[in-house]
């Protein structure tokens, strides 16, 4: 599997956060998402610190749930 940080702005003091498999052509199903952030490195920094755990459980073979598996709302 190949995941991805996407961070985008949404206007000012607005940050937004995912994180997907590079390969995948709907950008509206992550494996995970923060919104609100107040700055860019904070919607990095929260991203990168979850790729770290997601990473940890694929390595255990744990299976990744999509956000709309989960919650049954695209993001």
């Amino acid at each position: 599997m190949n995941l991805r940080v996407r961070v985008v702005n949404c206007g000012s003091r607005h940050w937004y956060a995912d994180i997907d498999d590079a390969d995948d052509p709907q950008p509206d199903d992550p494996f995970w998402y923060v919104d609100n952030c107040r700055t860019q490195a904070q919607a990095l920094d929260s991203a990168c610190t979850e790729l770290r755990l997601m990473s940890g459980r694929l390595v255990r073979g744990d299976h990744l749930d999509r956000v709309l598996e989960v919650t049954g709302v695209p993001v």
